[in-house]
């Protein structure tokens, strides 16, 4: 029974290579929207944080 492997990467046609291709764009939007995502929640957090004290004062 044969098996079914997905191809290997290389920077270069015509040679194989173990490693994974470099400058994967999509990790990079992964990394950006994550950043995006942690910038949101702090602003949120202050947001809240200066309600609430807006209310107490």
């Amino acid at each position: 029974m044969t098996t079914h492997r997905a191809p290997e990467y290389s920077d270069r046609p015509g040679r194989t290579v173990r490693s994974r291709p470099t400058g994967r764009p999509v990790g990079r939007s992964v990394v950006a929207g994550l950043v995006l995502a942690v910038g949101a929640g702090a602003a949120w957090v202050a947001g809240m944080i200066y309600t609430l004290a807006g209310w107490s004062g």
